[in-house]
């Protein structure tokens, strides 16, 4: 059996190693264009900040390694420039030597990638326009971070963009975000993306939303950068990380299918149109876990995943792909965003049915010192209580519960069964009712008719049925700040007052994060009254109020 990938890295490196540990007989033969078959792409921007000292840290397969321990013919500077289905070989342009040659195979896996989205800006073709894909461009960055550079622009919010803005604020430079987005962090929905984008701006970072750069243009010590509302920066370089498009063309010069995006199409085994041929990781599209639908996500987790799947297939093992679950994680200044499954906005975008519940837990027991507040978000079936996906802001203990539900949407568990969940505990961990298990507390008990919940985003006061919006916090919280409209009867008092409220409409209950306004609910339905609990409290709504002023 002879083995021809195309690309390292991820899907690539991670075929090859699976191949080798299937088979000892088989000739691997891996053909990387860049210098390196395999370093650590998502350790880039801490390279650049400083976080990682040492480059070499970010060479996760060098070479030698490769070469020596798992036997494997790895040939660095070898670009792929065609692909012949028919005689089973591709063509192979030595980048060194500058000569071209033919190599056979009998399963081709291709690993190509994915490559930054440069748009026709003018100007963009300067060399202090750089981007962030591998370690030539991190030497590029870390070279001008650490020597005069004081200011830089990042064109785009998403992954990439607050790493490096991070990064770059931490070696001493001012830095400024331009987004044509209304907010950061484009696949989380809005509102859970705001706190962490007023953490950035409390650090000093300057975001620009709902803009666009028009031009750049090379100045004697720099750059500027051309907004389209007519704004001039000034920078010492500027970063442009708006998104990846998937490096297919050489499968689609070859006959090789390509979706809508440019993904290659694959089955649950990676394979394309061709059964010799296989895709794995970022130029390849897959279906979503949840929806089912067809996708573009390009991450290492599932990179790695497919990688293995398609060695596993080559050798008769039948691995299957489940799909991608978005699964997902950033961090900002020690504070963290993460994600699993479908946001609200693909929701509503699949027209999918769904309700959600928003709690404010902390990372674990109050009393015990530390504790941190966070933001979790559950979106979930309205029917069979089934989670679509969840969402979670704050600074410590997010990813654990986000890795939790990430396992539950796998298993197809419900908002019933985070009830059940029985997880660890000690107080400097977590709670003995963990947020998993109020998330699922919440969600069922709207399921079941409890607690019956109402959105901020459904709020209309200036509607003639507006509810009675009802807060019922201490009268100290109340005057610290409140929801217009609201009238202040704290939860205490409210079984002896009662008699204030309106029966001819609907009551909106609230607190600071949910729990009282629960309680309030239950109260007020018992003695008759058409009730509903503000789900998010008014922390949700204090945080979507959050000043966006430069």
């Amino acid at each position: 059996m002879k083995i021809v990938i195309i690309g390292g890295v991820a899907g690539g490196a991670s075929a090859a190693a699976r191949a080798r540990r299937l088979s000892e007989e088989a000739e691997i033969i891996v053909l990387e264009r860049g210098p390196h078959p395999s370093f650590a792409n998502c350790g880039l921007p801490y390279y650049v900040g400083g976080e990682i000292a040492s480059r070499d840290k970010l060479l996760v397969a060098p070479v030698a390694m490769l070469r020596q321990r798992h036997r494997l013919d790895v040939r660095v500077r070898s670009e792929v420039t065609q692909i012949d289905r028919d005689n089973q070989t591709v063509s192979v342009h030595d980048l060194d030597s500058g000569k071209t040659y033919i190599e056979s195979y009998d399963k081709l896996i291709i690993a190509t990638g994915a490559s930054p989205f440069r748009p026709p800006i003018p100007g963009i073709e300067s060399s202090r326009i750089m981007e962030l894909r591998d370690l030539g461009d991190a030497d590029r960055m870390h070279e001008a971070a650490t020597a005069r550079a004081k200011q830089a622009v990042i064109v785009g919010a998403g992954f990439i963009g607050i790493e490096v803005a991070e990064n770059l604020v931490r070696r001493g430079m001012h830095v400024t975000i331009v987004e044509l987005a209304d907010q950061i962090l484009p696949p989380w929905d809005r509102e859970m993306a705001m706190p962490i984008e007023a953490h950035l701006r409390k650090h000093g970072v300057d975001i620009r939303l709902n803009e666009s750069v028009q031009a750049f243009e090379e100045t004697e010590h720099g750059l500027t950068v051309q907004l389209q509302s007519g704004e001039t920066l000034s920078a010492d370089f500027a970063v442009v990380s708006i998104g990846v498009r998937p490096e297919s063309q050489l499968a689609a010069d070859a006959g090789i299918k390509c979706g809508e995006r440019g993904g290659i199409r694959t089955n649950a085994q990676m394979q394309t149109n061709d059964p010799n041929v296989y895709a794995v990781g970022d130029v390849c599209q897959v279906s979503c876990f949840v929806s089912k639908a067809t996708v573009q996500i390009p991450l290492a987790g599932p990179a790695n995943r497919q990688g293995r799947i398609a060695a596993d297939h080559i050798f008769g093992r039948m691995s299957a792909y489940r799909g991608t679950q978005s699964s997902a994680v950033v961090g900002a200044f020690e504070m963290t965003a993460a994600m699993t499954g479908l946001s609200e906005k693909l929701l509503n975008r699949a027209a999918l049915n769904y309700e959600k519940v928003y709690i404010h837990p902390s990372d674990h027991a109050g009393y015990y010192p530390g504790a941190t507040q966070m933001t979790l978000k559950l979106l979930f079936d309205p029917q069979d209580g089934a989670i679509l996906g969840a969402q979670c802001v704050g600074t410590n203990g997010v990813d654990k519960r986000i890795d939790v539900l990430a396992i539950a949407i796998q298993a197809g568990m419900t908002v019933y069964d985070l009830e059940e969940v029985e997880l660890c505990y000690a107080p400097q961990y977590g709670h003995a009712k963990d947020p998993i298990n109020m998330a699922g507390f919440v969600a069922s008990g709207v399921l079941r008719g409890d607690q019956p919940i109402v959105h901020l985003d459904t709020l209309h006061p200036s509607t003639r049925d507006e509810p009675f919006l009802l807060d019922v916090r201490t009268e100290q919280e109340f005057a610290a700040g409140h929801i217009p409209g609201a009238t202040n009867i704290p939860l205490e008092t409210l079984r002896e007052r009662t008699g204030e409220l309106p029966v001819d409409k609907k009551i909106v209950a609230y607190c600071q994060v949910g729990q009282r306004g629960y309680m309030a609910t239950r109260i007020l339905i018992q003695r008759g009254y058409e009730a509903a609990n503000l789900s998010g409290g008014y922390r949700l709504w204090s945080n979507s109020m959050i000043d966006r002023a430069d």
